[in-house]
């Protein structure tokens, strides 16, 4: 049976016509779900005994179980859940001043293969259901008392490439009978999914959109981020300049600086050129160390070397503090392992 929390409003209406009951009924049971935390549906009581007991036939309440929790030195918090069919997933809390950040996985494992990232490493397992995705605000929510004030798509995973799953899961943290989420407070991103971009687009919510870009030419990108060898540099600008014509909102380029790999004043002068056709702004990230792979960090000079040559250009820079770094919950150091932080 489906999970009920895997249908957005509209679906759960016409779900519920489909068995003779009215569709009011799923504003009741939005309500129950996203704003009073029911756990069971028995727990739903304005609904009629025989109604809760026709859902309980048709459908799953399900839940993610939570096998760990890593404290960090800054206080970010990561969270290990344990899916029903036995996977694992890892989720992050970022507090700051009137923030609370969450960091969502998409996916069990990641395709993609990006040669920094320990998400891969294990390989490629599932798509998260829609009902796994908001799982991880509800659980920290109702079960941490965690209030999110930002949603980052970034965790385990490439969201573009789920699609259809995270779109659901967007219109319900986004709906008012759901979470109440602002949209422009939840941000996805992608390594470079041209479709997917070109479905983002149709979303119709003002959901941010952020591009991990992190080489600025075809060769390097080829090493470091597979997925360029089937949407180059060229055909991922074309695709972010018709979302941006469409009416979406800036695009973030995420740069992951990594030493001696793309952290020449040639690279930043690259990145400029990318950041200025698009008007974008940009991200800089240092690397996060994966104890397997050989890549490392630059030096603190180095990187502020690379700050300067985009601020010279004219591109609007951050450079993120990384988070988490001792309990592997930075940047692509997610990777789903139970009880093992590498």
């Amino acid at each position: 049976m489906k999970d009920i929390k895997d249908f957005t409003l509209h679906e759960l209406k016409a779900e519920l016509e489909t068995t003779g009951e009215p569709a009011y009924r799923a504003g009741q049971i939005f309500n129950w779900l996203y704003h009073k935390g029911a756990l069971r549906f028995e727990d739903m009581t304005n609904l009629p005994a025989s109604f809760r007991a026709k859902l309980a036939g048709h459908f799953v309440l399900g839940g993610l179980e939570l096998e760990a929790v890593f404290r960090a030195k800054d206080r970010t918090e990561k969270y290990l859940f344990r899916l029903r069919d036995g996977n694992v997933i890892e989720s992050v809390h970022i507090p700051a001043a009137g923030r609370a950040t969450l960091c969502l996985s998409t996916q069990v494992g990641c395709k993609f293969g990006c040669a920094f990232c320990a998400s891969g490493l294990n390989g490629f397992i599932r798509d998260l259901t829609p009902s796994e995705i908001v799982g991880q605000v509800l659980f920290l929510r109702d079960h941490l008392e965690i209030l999110p004030t930002n949603l980052v798509f970034m965790g385990m995973g490439e969201p573009l490439d789920n699609f259809e799953n995270v779109a659901k899961a967007l219109h319900i943290l986004n709906a008012p009978e759901g979470l109440a989420i602002a949209a422009r407070r939840m941000t996805v991103s992608t390594a470079g999914v041209v479709p997917g971009i070109e479905q983002f687009k149709e979303l119709k919510l003002q959901v941010n959109l952020s591009i991990s870009l992190h080489a600025a030419a075809d060769a390097k990108r080829n090493s470091l981020m597979p997925i360029n060898k089937k949407y180059p540099l060229e055909k991922l600008e074309v695709a972010a300049l018709a979302y941006i014509r469409g009416g979406g909102r800036k695009i973030t380029l995420e740069y992951v600086l990594i030493k001696d790999v793309n952290d020449a004043p040639s690279d930043a002068a690259a990145l400029a050129g990318i950041a200025a056709r698009l008007r974008a702004k940009v991200n800089l990230i240092p690397y996060s160390p994966v104890a397997s792979l050989s890549f490392r960090v630059p030096e603190e000079k180095r990187i502020r070397e690379f700050q300067k040559t985009l601020e010279a250009k004219g591109v609007p820079v951050t450079l993120r503090e990384s988070k988490g770094g001792d309990i592997q919950a930075a940047c692509g150091q997610l990777a789903g392992r139970l009880g093992r932080i590498r």
